[in-house]
C-alpha cells in the first residue's frame, strides 16, 4: 500500500515539476536529444525512496534480490542495476524539490534544531579517500573527529521535518548562512543544545521573531528561565531520536558511496522515507496547551 501511495504522490508532483521546468529552461538555440528512459523519473524516485522503507541495508542487494524479483509486476520495464545507478543523478533536483515542498511540515511555534554527522569514510582512510575529495571536510562532534558532511535539521514537536541543510563537516552549527537558510518561515521558540550558544545568533534570530533557547555552560552565570521552557528543553532528545532513526532505519549514513551526486540522492531519499513513517517521535500537546506554550 505504501509503495502505491508513494508512486502516486511522486508521479503527481513530477507532472507539475516537468511542466514548470520546461517553462523555465533557457535554450541556447541548439537542438538537443531528450530521449525518455524505459523507467520514468517517477519510477526511479519511487524505487530509491522505497529502499529506505524496505529494511534492506545495501541498495545493490535490495535492487537485485527484491525489486527485480518481487516488484517486477509493479515496474515491468526494470533496467539492469548498472544502468539504474547511472540514471540516479537525474532525480536529485526533483527529489529535493519533492522533499522541500511536499514532505516538510509546518512550523507550530515550537521547534528543535540539531545537526548530525555524515561520515563518508573511516578516519584512518581520510588521506586515501577520493570520492569526496575537495567536498568533504574534517569536523568534530560530541563523539569525536570525523570526515564528511553535516545534516542540519529543524523539526517540530510532532516529529515533522520543517527544514534541512547539508554542509561540509567543518561548518559550525552557529554559522550565519546555515542558520538563515534553516530558519526561513520559522517563528516562536527554537530549542537547541550548547553548540548553538551565541549572543550574536540569539539577537539575529530574535530580530526575526524567533527565540533561541539553549542550556548554559558551567562557567556561565545562571539565568532565569520560565519553567515551561526548561521542561521543553529537556524534550530536546526528540530531535536526537529522529537523527538516530534516520541513520539506523532510513540508512542515511554509510561509507559505500562512489559518487557525490548519488550520495546526495541517498540522503534526500532517506528524509523522504522518514516523512512517510506512520509513527514519528513526538510530544503530544492539546490545542489549548500549545497556544499557552507559544504565548509563554
Amino acid at each position: 500500500m505504501i509503495l502505491t501511495q508513494l508512486f502516486v504522490e511522486i508521479d503527481d508532483f513530477m507532472k507539475e515539476f516537468e511542466k514548470e521546468m520546461k517553462k523555465r529552461l533557457i535554450s541556447d538555440g541548439t537542438v538537443k536529444r531528450d530521449r525518455d528512459t524505459k523507467l520514468s523519473l517517477s519510477e526511479i524516485m519511487t524505487i530509491v525512496v522505497f529502499f529506505h522503507i524496505s529494511g534492506y541495508r545495501n541498495f545493490k542487494h535490495y535492487y537485485i534480490n527484491y525489486v527485480s524479483t518481487h516488484l517486477k509486476n509493479a515496474f515491468p520495464d526494470l533496467l539492469s542495476y548498472k544502468r539504474f545507478v547511472a540514471l540516479k543523478p537525474r532525480i536529485l533536483l526533483p527529489l529535493t524539490m519533492f522533499m522541500k515542498y511536499r514532505r516538510t511540515g509546518k512550523c507550530t511555534g515550537i521547534s528543535f534544531v540539531d545537526s548530525t554527522t555524515l561520515a563518508v569514510c573511516h578516519n584512518r582512510r581520510i588521506h586515501q579517500h577520493k570520492v569526496f575529495a575537495g567536498l568533504a571536510q574534517r569536523g568534530k562532534s560530541s563523539t569525536g573527529w570525523f570526515y564528511g558532511f553535516k545534516l542540519h535539521l529543524i523539526v517540530s514537536e510532532t516529529g515533522e521535518i520543517i527544514n534541512f541543510v547539508f554542509t561540509p563537516g567543518n561548518v559550525d552549527d552557529r554559522n550565519e548562512k546555515t542558520m538563515r537558510n534553516l530558519t526561513q518561515n520559522l517563528f516562536g521558540k527554537l530549542f537547541g543544545d550548547k553548540g548553538y550558544l551565541s549572543k550574536k545568533l540569539f539577537e539575529t534570530l530574535w530580530d526575526n521573531g524567533i527565540q533561541l533557547i539553549t542550556k548554559i555552560k558551567k562557567n556561565m552565570k545562571n539565568q532565569l528561565m520560565p519553567l515551561i521552557d526548561k521542561l521543553l528543553l529537556r524534550k530536546r532528545a526528540l530531535i536526537e531520536s529522529i537523527n538516530d532513526q534516520l541513520k539506523n532505519i532510513s540508512q542515511l549514513e554509510h561509507t559505500r558511496h562512489r559518487s557525490p551526486v548519488n550520495a546526495m540522492v541517498n540522503w534526500i531519499a532517506a528524509l523522504v522515507a522518514y516523512s512517510y513513517q506512520p509513527k514519528k517521535p513526538s510530544i503530544n500537546f492539546g490545542d489549548d496547551q500549545r497556544k499557552m506554550l507559544v504565548v509563554a
